[in-house]
């Protein structure tokens, strides 16, 4: 059963998606943003996010071995010896303040030739602070009995409304 076992499928195969995904976060790591399909760009992000944490947790060793063992699982991962090295020894002091959210997706409209939305993840710069979300207003309290005179109010206020009309007439006779 899958249950709970969800990765964007792309609409290709497992090889085809890893490949895929590999050339896109060599093409990121290379430039540091690339523009793709917001559903590709939306399954690159956590795949390079994974790798930037394993080259933050190399920066911080200090013995060789496990720098060299980090740097070979992302090897693994990304398939390219020269953007890693770019991203171990020049890129991941970018991120060293960072606790995460390494890239940013931008959305751009839909493509001309078929729709197909478009995006722009890049990598977020050291001194970018992002934006803060707004902060949510307090709930007003509930108390029950509030309603109750407001309801009583209102009756009140219709009652002296109909009498009023009455007491005009009253001294017009």
């Amino acid at each position: 059963m899958r249950h709970k076992v969800h990765r964007q499928s792309l609409g290709v195969t497992r090889e085809h998606r890893a490949a895929m995904l590999s050339n896109m976060s060599v093409s990121l790591i290379t430039y540091g943003r690339i523009k793709t399909t917001l559903t590709k760009a939306k399954a690159l992000r956590p795949f390079i996010e994974k790798v930037v944490t394993k080259a933050k947790k190399a920066h911080a060793k200090t013995e060789a071995k496990d720098k060299l063992h980090l740097k070979r699982l992302a090897l693994r991962d990304v398939r390219d010896t020269a953007a890693i090295d770019l991203l171990f020894n020049d890129k991941v002091s970018e991120f060293l303040n960072r606790p995460g959210g390494y890239t940013r997706i931008y959305k751009l409209g839909a493509r001309i030739g078929d729709a197909a939305e478009m995006a722009l993840i890049e990598f977020v710069k050291a001194d970018d602070p992002g934006y803060k979300k707004p902060k949510k207003k307090a709930a007003p309290a509930k108390a029950e009995a509030a309603p109750a005179p407001a309801a009583e109010e209102a009756p009140a206020a219709e009652v002296e409304a109909t009498e009023a009309p009455a007491t005009e007439e009253e001294k017009k006779d």
